[in-house]
């Protein structure tokens, strides 16, 4: 009997609680008079700023990195119901990202800078350490390829082929026309989300497993 030639596509997912949270915020303002306005968000991120500066240890954290932004300001003019157009509004704002090895300190710390006016939490990324990351995502490949190569087995086992014999394995979608992932994934992905909900004294929110995947193909030989 010749050779029949077999080709599957192997998947593994892995999940991880999650290393580090990066809190995504955001200082703004609006009102009639630029430099109030302007002022207003300057001093603003001082105060958020000031509360990130004494936790910031880029080995031992609780904060391990942070960023501000340049402020931004415009103007605009608006509408009302009416169809008249209103004096100036202007507005300024900038973003403040701060990443946490500590999610305790990063709850307390959310509870404070939220008092501080014109601040606003967008998001909160999970995600891990890039040490971590790597040993993950190893091992979800590895285990890729080794669903693939049992999804190949299977199906020479059904035409009673025998054992298979692996000749190329690749990145989902690179073995050839045809293969390609409908959805565009990337052959490794990480998925992390997270949300954040602000009170008067504390902050509650639910950290997510990071998710790590892995999508191969590979041609085996039966027969």
């Amino acid at each position: 009997m010749s050779q029949v030639e077999v080709t599957v596509r192997g998947r593994y997912s892995a999940f991880q609680p999650p290393e580090r949270g990066t809190v995504h915020l955001t200082v703004a303002l609006e009102g009639p008079k630029e430099p109030a306005v302007h002022g207003g968000v300057a001093e603003a991120v001082g105060a958020v700023t000031e509360r990130v500066r004494p936790l910031h240890d880029p080995g031992a954290g609780p904060v391990t990195w942070w960023a501000s932004d340049q402020l931004r300001t415009w103007a605009r003019r608006p509408w009302n119901s009416e169809g008249k157009q209103l004096p100036l509004v202007f507005h300024a704002s900038a973003d403040v990202r701060v990443k946490f090895a500590d999610f305790s300190v990063l709850s307390r710390w959310l509870a404070e800078v939220l008092q501080v006016r014109g601040v606003r939490v967008n998001r909160i990324e999970w995600a891990l350490t890039e040490a971590r990351k790597t040993e993950l995502t190893h091992r979800v490949r590895a285990q890729a390829v080794a669903e693939a190569r049992q999804k190949a087995q299977a199906y020479a086992d059904a035409l009673g082929l025998g054992a298979v014999t692996a000749v190329a394995v690749a990145d989902a979608g690179m073995l050839g026309r045809g293969l390609e992932p409908s959805n565009g994934a990337p052959p490794v992905a990480f998925a992390r989300a997270g949300a954040a909900s602000g009170g008067a004294a504390e902050v509650a929110f639910a950290p997510e497993d990071v998710e790590v995947s892995a999508a191969v193909d590979a041609r085996f030989l039966a027969g």
